[in-house]
């Protein structure tokens, strides 16, 4: 592909020289010849062999011109060219290593013009590329560990029961029930995350009171949050009119009621806070909670992520809930966040404004 490339831009180059020394020739002899021979015989010179002499070095010397324009054209053609097609095949090379599976490529963007800002393209396409291949990877590992406890208990109690080494008592069927629905929560989180990826195309936006909703979303939490003596600090004000997709803020809220209930200690307090920010609505869930690493923040919201390392996977859940919440927020145009501030743990979410609202 380089070198047809090549020897088409530098045809094209020659062309062009070719035509405009044509032009001077054609010129030449039709032109200035014509006007020496007429003020050759307005002073009575004899024009023949002056006419003659003129015509040869005036030819000799533009063939020696277009020769050394043409020399020059096309080492400098050859040269620029060069160096232009030069990321480009570079880049033919690598799209070879993408399609083989190695996104480790990348070209030295050396230049600011058309082909280094295709370059500088190129290279953020492999870091998206090669970022989506190390998350499906780690994607598949974190499945495949977390299907991995429930799967191998399960396995070891039917192998148990049928050897009868384990009597087929009401507490056995009742701990392989469990292990059961383990998987089947796995599995619909996995469902929830993938509606969540594509849930941008497939908002229905209007205009919803938050206020009412986290009301809404308590009361129906709020069994759960007895049951292990939970106190939520929450009190409704004026309504916080946002635009939304109702039923997908409702899931982004329980997801965080769900998660304050997973990490918060027996009789502690969840705080919720709803703050203008700008343009924006924040609401904020505080709660108390084990100490968690400035590095590891930002990591909150990755899939499979869990800020306890402490804590096992039965209890502290697969780590999923607040990676619904962040995809979804952002479909939304919105943005989360998480900070921890005097021994509480603060998870929050800012929405858009409706539109019209101050």
């Amino acid at each position: 592909m380089r070198n047809r490339l090549l020897i088409k831009l530098m045809t094209v180059n020659l062309t062009v020289i070719g035509f405009v020394a044509l032009a001077v020739w054609l010129t030449t002899d039709y032109l200035a010849a014509d006007y020496l021979m007429t003020l050759m015989q307005k002073y009575n010179i004899s024009p023949e062999p002056v006419h003659a002499m003129f015509v040869g070095a005036l030819y000799r010397y533009l063939l020696g011109a277009c020769a050394a324009a043409g020399a020059l054209a096309v080492l400098l053609s050859f040269l620029f060219t060069r160096r232009v097609l030069g990321p480009l095949t570079r880049m033919t090379r690598m799209t070879r290593d993408i399609a083989a599976g190695n996104y480790a490529v990348s070209i030295p963007v050396a230049v600011h013009d058309e082909v280094g800002q295709l370059a500088a393209a190129f290279n953020r396409m492999t870091r998206s590329l090669r970022r989506l291949e190390q998350l499906r990877k780690q994607m598949m590992l974190d499945v495949a560990h977390e299907l991995r406890t429930p799967l191998t208990n399960i396995q070891g109690y039917l192998e148990a029961l049928t050897d009868g080494v384990l009597p087929p008592t009401r507490q056995t069927y009742t701990l392989l029930h469990e292990e059961t629905m383990r998987l089947v929560r796995l599995v619909e989180d996995m469902l929830q995350l993938a509606r969540a990826d594509v849930a941008g195309s497939h908002l229905t936006l209007q205009p919803v009171d938050l206020t009412e909703l986290i009301t809404q979303v308590h009361a129906n939490v709020r069994p759960e949050f007895d049951k292990k003596g939970l106190k939520v600090a929450w009190r409704p004000g004026q309504p916080v009119p946002v635009r939304a997709d109702r039923p997908k803020l409702v899931q982004v809220l329980t997801n965080l009621f769900q998660n304050a209930l997973q990490h918060a200690p027996d009789k502690g307090q969840l705080e919720i806070a709803v703050q203008p920010a700008g343009a924006f609505f924040k609401t904020v869930f505080a709660n108390e909670g084990p100490e968690i690493d400035a590095s590891d923040l930002p990591y909150l919201f990755e899939r499979f992520y869990r800020g306890e390392k402490s804590r096992s996977r039965e209890h502290g859940g697969a780590g999923i809930g607040l990676a619904i919440v962040k995809e979804l927020v952002e479909a939304h145009g919105g943005t989360v966040g998480a900070d921890f501030k005097d021994g509480r743990i603060q998870i929050w979410f800012a929405l858009p404004r409706e539109a019209g609202h101050t």
